[in-house]
C-alpha cells in the first residue's frame, strides 16, 4: 500500500466511546466578557530533491503569513510588548485588552466562589505554561518550585497534561505518576498509574508520521537553526533559531512534502509548523474525552478549568467557553485574540494561580 496517496477514512481506536456535548450551565453574569487500526508497511520511501518550487507557493496559501502571527518576537515579549507604539496608545490597548481578559490572579475569588459546590478539573498545557520557552526544546524544564504546586493540585483535582509533545516525554519532564498525561495535542492519552495506552484515534498513521519525520529532517538538514522532532502522532518543525529570511524556505520545503500527504495537514504553533493526521480530534476533543472518562462530563456539579498558551490551546478554550462549561485562561504577556475567559502574564503568575487554588481548597477543608 502506498503510504502517500491512500485516501481510506481514519480509524477511531474506540468507537464505541463517544463524546457527549455536555454543558454546565454557567451564569452569564459571572462571564468576564460579554484503538488499532489499519497498519500500513514501515518502509520509508526516499524522495528525490526536486528543483526548488517558487515561493508563491506559500506565500498564497498564507503559510508565511501564519508563521510570523504566531511567532512574536521573544525579546519584544520579554522587554517591551509595544516597542514601536507610543505609550498611550500601548497603554490603551493593553488596558482594553486587560478588560476582555481579565487577570485570573485578580479575579480569583470570582472563580473559586463559583466553584464552591463544583468539582474542578484541571487541565494544563506545559511548554510556556509550566516550563519557559526556551530555545532547545529538550531543555524546557519546569522548576522544582512548579512541580510542587502541580502535585499538590492533583492531590485535591483530576489533573491532566495535555500536551503537543510525545506523551512519554513530557510524563518524564514533569516527573508525577499521578496526573493525565495526553501527547501529541490529545493523540496519546494515558491514564494515572496504568502502563496501557488509554486512547490512540490516530494509531494507524504512525508508520506515516515516522516516514514523514524522516523526510523532513532530510530536506531541513542544511538549513541552521532547524530542528525537527518526532512527536509520535505528529511531527514538529521549529524555525524558533532559523533566520526569519529563511522562514520561506522552510515553509516551502516542509509544503512540498506535504502535497503527497492528503491525509496529514499543517497546524501553526509558537514559532513551529506542525504536521498531523487528517482527523477530527485536538486538544478541546481530548478534554471532552478526559472528562467522559472520569465519569464528570455530563455532571453539572463540575468546573473544568484549562490553563495554556499557543494556539493549539484555542481548541480546548473554546469548547469550555461553548454552553459556559468551565474557564480557560490564556498564558501571553501581549495581547492576542483567544478563546480563553481570563489570562496570566507567565508561568511565574501561572505558578501562583495553582498554588491559591491549593491555598483554597485547603482552608475550604477546614
Amino acid at each position: 500500500m502506498d503510504l502517500k496517496t491512500t485516501k481510506a477514512s481514519p480509524v477511531l481506536a474506540d468507537p464505541s466511546a463517544p463524546i457527549s456535548k455536555s454543558r454546565l450551565g454557567m451564569h452569564s453574569s459571572l462571564m468576564p466578557y460579554s484503538q488499532t487500526g489499519t497498519s500500513f508497511p514501515s518502509t520509508i520511501l526516499t524522495i528525490p530533491r526536486k528543483k526548488p518550487a517558487k515561493l508563491d507557493d506559500v506565500g498564497s496559501n498564507g503559510w508565511l503569513e501564519a508563521m510570523k502571527s504566531s511567532s512574536p518576537p521573544r525579546k519584544k515579549i520579554l522587554k517591551d510588548p509595544f516597542a514601536g507604539v507610543s505609550s498611550d496608545d500601548g497603554e490603551c490597548a493593553y488596558h482594553s485588552w486587560k478588560l476582555k481578559f481579565p487577570s485570573a490572579l485578580f479575579s480569583f475569588e470570582k472563580i473559586v466562589d463559583y466553584a464552591r459546590d463544583k468539582k474542578i478539573v484541571m487541565f494544563l498545557d506545559y511548554d510556556g505554561t509550566l516550563s519557559p520557552i526556551v530555545d532547545d526544546p529538550d531543555r524546557a524544564f519546569m522548576s522544582a518550585d512548579m512541580r510542587c504546586a502541580v502535585k499538590n493540585v492533583a492531590k485535591h483535582f483530576p489533573t491532566a497534561i495535555i500536551s503537543g509533545r510525545r506523551r512519554d516525554m513530557v510524563s518524564e519532564l514533569v516527573g508525577l505518576t499521578e496526573l493525565y498525561y495526553a501527547g501529541s495535542h490529545g493523540l496519546d492519552i494515558k491514564f494515572p498509574d496504568k502502563e496501557v495506552n488509554l486512547f490512540q484515534p490516530a494509531r494507524e498513521f504512525l508508520p506515516m508520521i515516522d516516514e514523514v519525520f524522516r523526510t523532513l529532517v532530510k530536506i531541513t538538514s542544511d538549513i541552521t537553526g532547524a530542528l525537527v522532532e518526532n512527536h509520535k502522532f505528529c511531527a514538529s518543525v521549529h524555525y524558533r533559531n532559523v533566520d526569519e529570511k529563511s522562514w520561506a524556505t522552510v515553509a516551502q520545503r516542509v509544503h512540498d512534502v506535504l502535497k503527497d500527504y492528503p491525509r496529514l495537514r499543517l497546524t501553526h504553533g509558537r514559532k513551529v509548523l506542525e504536521v498531523r493526521p487528517v482527523i477530527d480530534w485536538n486538544k478541546g476533543k481530548a478534554v471532552e474525552f478526559l472528562l467522559e472518562s472520569m465519569n464528570l462530563g455530563n455532571s453539572e456539579e463540575v468546573l473544568p478549568i484549562y490553563i495554556g498558551d499557543d494556539r493549539t490551546d484555542e481548541d480546548a478554550f473554546k469548547v469550555l467557553r461553548q454552553g459556559n462549561r468551565g474557564y480557560g485562561i490564556l498564558v501571553s504577556s501581549v495581547p492576542k485574540e483567544s478563546n480563553a475567559f481570563f489570562s496570566l502574564k507567565d508561568t511565574e503568575e501561572v505558578k501562583k494561580f495553582l498554588k491559591s487554588l491549593v491555598r483554597w481548597k485547603e482552608k475550604s477543608m477546614l
